[in-house]
């Protein structure tokens, strides 16, 4: 049987991370909570599961905390939760069974991240697989029997353990200054952050998040040179925030350019753009007609519930409309 070290970053987090800990301590052989500033009962409620709890000056960088985190693990395997997770009785009992038969050869094991509670091993619009368990030290094997290489790919295992986020309270604000501070540290995001930073906009932006975020993409755009695809992720964006500042022209010029960009077949969020716009303006047949394309005609890229859930939710509350 292999051991695992579990890793937490936390801050603030005295309302739920009793609930975290009591579902993990007995899976879990290591408990490393490294805290980035609390001034709750954070503190003194992971000493009680634990003697391995570090301060750790926080400098506006996941990475670097999870990465102080991970230095103080000893065991095989690293669990990285957050405090805000639950695991069920049901998958304790999977995360065991794992643990008993993890194969020395798997570096990832990826486990169903659940935003909304449900319990199913096919992946549906509330679930998304997500790496979840690390081997502590990796191991490099020469693989190919001519031209032989070493292998760097990780050998990752997708299981069926289902991880329940249960926020009681809403971090976007905290994601968004991170964000924001990130790129005016370096003026820069890479692809994948743009795109998450894109995605979290999108789902739970205000008007102000919107228009931070706006700035930045006009600046980026002065020294970068955006792909086909952060174009269309930024539109989106642009087009939510102008809809929102009420800006009609600018708001049309940003939804028209996903029609270029994606070859006149726009996405699912633009087709939602563009039908809260004509409901706004009290032209309920046409919006109906962007929620229906919304939902039988495009695609989604930053978020499925555009291509689904918010459609069918607006079509149900515009009815015969």
């Amino acid at each position: 049987m292999v051991s695992i070290s579990l890793c937490m970053i936390v801050k603030n987090e005295e309302a739920v991370l009793s609930r975290c800990l009591n579902c993990l301590s007995d899976i879990v052989d290591e408990i490393i909570i490294v805290d980035t500033g609390s001034t709750d009962q954070t503190i003194p409620i992971a000493k009680r599961y634990t003697n391995q709890v570090y301060n750790f000056t926080w400098q506006d960088d996941f990475s670097k905390a999870r990465n102080f985190a991970f230095s103080k693990a000893h065991c095989d395997y690293i669990y990285s939760a957050d405090a805000d997770e639950i695991i069920d009785s049901a998958n304790i009992e999977k995360f065991k069974t794992l643990k008993s038969m993890l194969l020395p050869e798997i570096e990832i094991v990826q486990m169903i991240y659940d935003e909304k509670g449900t319990v199913s091993t096919v992946l549906n619009a509330t679930q998304e697989l997500r790496p979840k368990l690390y081997k502590r030290v990796r191991s490099f094997t020469w693989i190919d029997p001519i031209h032989e290489t070493v292998r760097t790919d990780p050998v990752v295992y997708d299981s069926d353990i289902v991880i329940f986020h249960r926020p009681i309270e809403n971090h976007t604000n905290r994601d968004f200054r991170t964000f924001e501070a990130t790129y005016e540290k370096t003026h820069y995001l890479s692809p994948r952050i743009f795109t998450m930073y894109m995605k979290e906009l999108y789902r739970w932006g205000d008007l102000k998040a919107l228009e931070r975020a706006a700035n930045i993409i006009k600046d980026m755009s002065k020294k970068t040179e955006f792909s086909e695809d952060r174009l269309s992720e930024a539109s989106i964006i642009l087009a939510r925030y102008h809809r929102l500042a009420k800006n009609g022209p600018e708001f049309m010029k940003a939804a028209l350019r996903i029609f270029t960009l994606m070859q006149g077949t726009p996405c699912s969020e633009i087709c939602c753009e563009l039908a809260l716009y004509y409901e706004q303006h009290g032209d309920l047949p046409e919006a109906k007609l962007w929620y229906i394309n919304a939902k039988d005609e495009t695609e989604p890229i930053l978020d499925i519930k555009s291509g689904k859930e918010i459609p069918e939710k607006a079509l149900l509350r515009l009815g015969d409309a």
